[in-house]
């Protein structure tokens, strides 16, 4: 399985070289084009290659790893109009306003349940929102144990097989149930979870 990653920032970076450690095939994309990767792919060595975003978007997992405020502009470079039950890792985060789509009020939903309107057809997980990058992109396995990441969505066999990619990686996923209940305790800002640094014991 290869893993698309749209979004080059600190969240992208961070993820791609995870999961590049623990062997997995990773293409990464950006607004930018696959020329300007060249220089990540090179230091991260092989298992990450640069695509186009569309490129990317074909994968069976896609992850979106861009700002809130470049949502709707990545979305649309993907050119999908049925994700055909694709599994979307959503680690977006509205800044300051923790429900309602980008550009409007607030309408009562997760920023999750958003997004996966902007997906149609996908199977939607929120994961590796809550923490920082510089810790998302450390080694998970630390003398107290495993870090733990917060995973939540409506397609439990999704959820499931995103927790497994995680814990290939070395993290401890929680699956936090749907996104309308979970998606709100891991929400940035807001949820009880946000920006919690947790191991699991052994």
């Amino acid at each position: 399985m290869t893993i698309g990653i749209i979004g080059a920032g600190a969240v992208g970076q961070a993820l791609a070289g995870r999961f590049v450690a623990a062997g997995e095939q990773v293409v990464i994309s950006n607004s930018r084009g696959p020329r300007s990767l060249r220089g990540l792919v090179s230091s991260t060595g092989p298992g990450l290659l640069a695509a186009t975003v569309a490129e990317a978007a074909e994968e069976e997992v896609v992850v979106l790893a861009v700002p809130w405020r470049r949502l709707r502009a990545a979305v649309a470079a993907a050119d999908v109009s049925d994700w055909q039950e694709r599994i979307v890792i959503d680690t977006t985060n509205p800044p300051g306003r923790p429900t309602g789509p980008p550009g409007s009020g607030p309408d009562g939903r997760t920023s999750s349940e958003v997004v996966a309107g902007l997906v149609p057809g996908s199977r939607l997980v929120k994961a590796f929102n809550t923490l920082r990058p510089d810790v998302l992109g450390a080694d998970p396995r630390t003398p107290a144990g495993r870090r733990v990441i917060f995973l939540s969505g409506n397609h439990p066999g999704a959820n499931g097989r995103v927790a497994r990619i995680a814990g290939r990686v070395g993290w401890a996923a929680v699956d936090l149930g749907p996104l309308a209940e979970g998606g709100r305790l891991q929400q940035v800002p807001g949820g009880p979870l946000a920006t919690l640094h947790l191991v699991m014991e052994p």
